[in-house]
């Protein structure tokens, strides 16, 4: 076999030495990034994004004071050696635009909603408060397997919720029932879907409180701690990009909501990165309520709040008052506006605020923090209450059309509760559904073993809940 000699010479391309460029390097403000810079070299004249850039056109100037590392482009060099403590700097601080008492306290604030448009967002808060109190009991009843409270964190939801467009895509975590109320969705729609029914457009194949609605514009939750977030800076990143191809488009933004226990995970950091890096146009809401779980933000980090990471990550950020419905909304609706600025970029509000309730239906909160403690936010600092207080100090609303308004609300709320728990259940056949576009051979041979199994033992089961029962199977 005739061996091939392999050569040593390179090529003379590669030998010969770089020309210099007569361009000098030229820094683009980070804030302003444009998306295509051209650089000349005595070759070729490429395009390079911007976002590479830094790293392959950035070089050290002769007696400069300040850094050319493509890492750190606006730090200055420093002949002390200095380790910056967190504890030198102050808080952030936390915007309200009316107190506790139902006061104004931000002079620039105007109520930009007529007095029938802030009674109907009063009336969701109300609605999801009643529900919830409503839900909690009927699963202590045994009527229900499973449900979480917002209690709290009203003003967070409806407040937020009212300043986004119909359109702006959602995406919660799973104490947002407020999110869902003024968006939308109908007490038969809450209902459906914690019984599992066959009228749950989910079939009834997710625990409760998974809500979700295409037409509303709302991702269904899902269980899994924060994987949510980087799903929403996915999003924002494709509207960024429709918007790209068509201009005519019209600017929409993605809200994503969590808690700050969701920010321990490793989710948040990858999705507030991929946001700030790509100017994906997302509004993150973080519900500081104080706890994860039975953790206290004590045990879940040392720096100032969530906050303080969105600086890090170079996003906007601002910290608020979460009791406030006022300043939520206002604070919502600026986000919002940032958020579509210079193509898109993201921004974090940390929304500061109280869970009233227990975790959830499985815990007992008091294993780990004093009744008292919870008490005392119930009567000193409602969000539902306080915003009370300012319609009253208006003259729009007092403790008879308070009365009134509670009264029906629970009506309606018992009345779709009973109508949705006793619808059936989707047909059994269901589960074998939405795998395949059409059923395979397998799957059609699995339907009809357990059909026959259910002709066999039909004193085991009870299929009178299910809708079509049995003979749904052969269908």
């Amino acid at each position: 076999m005739k061996r091939i000699a392999r050569s040593t010479q390179r090529p003379s391309s590669l030998l010969r030495p770089l020309t210099p460029s007569t361009h000098q390097p030229r820094l683009v403000p980070i804030a302003i990034q444009s998306s295509k810079t051209t650089t000349t070299t005595t070759a070729t004249t490429q395009t390079v994004p911007s976002s590479r850039r830094h790293a392959s056109s950035l070089s050290q100037r002769p007696d400069s004071s300040h850094v050319m590392f493509p890492g750190a482009v606006k730090s200055a060099f420093s002949n002390s050696m200095t380790f910056e403590e967190p504890s030198k700097y102050d808080a952030l601080p936390t915007y309200r635009a009316v107190d506790q008492h139902g006061q104004v306290v931000d002079p620039s604030f105007k109520p930009d909603l007529s007095d029938e448009e802030v009674i109907k967002l009063y009336h969701d808060m109300l609605t999801v408060s009643i529900m919830d109190l409503i839900m909690f009991d009927a699963q202590r009843q045994g009527r229900l397997s499973f449900y979480m409270v917002s209690a709290g964190e009203e003003a967070v939801c409806v407040g937020s919720a009212s300043a986004l467009s119909s359109e702006d895509v959602v995406f919660c975590q799973y104490r947002e029932q407020g999110v869902f109320k003024q968006r939308g969705f109908t007490l038969s729609d809450f209902m459906n879907q914690l019984f599992a029914n066959h009228k749950d457009p989910g079939k009834g194949r997710n625990m409760p409180v998974h809500y979700g609605s295409k037409e509303l514009n709302i991702h269904t939750i899902s269980s899994p701690l924060a994987t949510q977030l980087p799903q929403a800076s996915g999003a924002a990143y494709a509207l960024k990009i429709q918007r790209m191809q068509n201009p005519t488009v019209p600017p929409r933004v993605v809200a994503a909501y969590f808690g700050e226990g969701a920010a321990s995970e490793g989710d948040f950091h990858a999705a507030l990165n991929i946001a700030a890096t790509r100017g994906c146009p997302a509004v993150f809401i973080c519900r500081n309520n104080g706890y994860a779980i039975s953790t206290p933000t004590l045990e879940q980090y040392r720096g100032d709040g969530i906050a303080s990471r969105g600086l890090g990550y170079g996003i906007d950020t601002i910290r608020v008052d979460g009791n406030d419905f006022w300043a939520v909304r206002e604070v919502t609706k600026r986000a919002r506006e940032l958020a579509l600025q210079d193509g898109g970029k993201p921004v974090l509000i940390e929304a500061m605020t109280y869970r009233v309730s227990h975790h959830s239906t499985s815990d007992d909160s008091f294993a780990y923090r004093a009744k008292v403690e919870v008490e005392d936010w119930k009567r000193r600092d409602n969000p539902i209450g306080r915003l009370r207080k300012w319609m009253e100090a208006k003259g729009i609303w007092d403790e008879n059309k308070e009365r009134e308004a509670r009264d029906s609300i629970r009506r309606e709320i018992l009345k779709a509760f009973s109508q949705a728990e006793k619808e059936k259940k989707p047909a059994i056949r269901t589960m074998f559904e939405d795998v395949y576009e059409e059923l395979t051979p397998e799957i059609k041979a699995q339907m009809k073993e357990l059909k026959e199994h259910l002709d066999q033992f039909p004193e085991e089961y009870d299929l009178g809940d299910f809708d079509g029962g049995k003979d749904s199977l052969a269908k």
